[in-house]
């Protein structure tokens, strides 16, 4: 490493990567959220708008999620189909048998697909 890289490394201590994740990938899109949070102050939860946002948001989610189970990539690609829609059931069974707790069925999901890709390597 020669440059400017060798001096980030000296002058960081080697955590020069994680410096840039922090200014190049966090804090541009935590300016946002701190705009959004400051201008919908005055809105409705009903809103146009904000149905509109969730609707998008919503949407985006369920693209990422439908890439990863009919496209993965990366290690998710050893990872059978069957058990991929599997661990994507077995989180809506968690988060429905939990009373509709968002976080119980994306771990539930998450230790699914985690098993799952574990047993497909090994």
């Amino acid at each position: 490493m020669s440059g400017f890289f060798a001096s980030l490394q000296h002058a960081t201590g080697g955590l020069w990567p994680y410096f840039a994740v922090l200014l190049f990938g966090f804090l541009p899109s935590e300016i946002w959220r701190w705009a959004s949070v400051f201008l919908v102050r005055g809105l409705s939860e009903d809103s146009e708008i904000l149905v509109w946002v969730r609707a998008v948001a919503s949407a985006l989610l369920a693209s990422v999620v439908a890439k990863l189970l009919l496209s993965p990539s990366g290690a998710l690609s050893v990872v059978p189909a069957l058990w991929r829609w599997g661990a994507l059931v077995a989180g809506a069974l968690g988060y429905l048998a939990s009373g509709r707790r968002m976080i119980v069925g994306v771990v539930v999901a998450e230790a699914a697909i985690i098993a799952a890709g574990y047993w497909a390597a090994g």
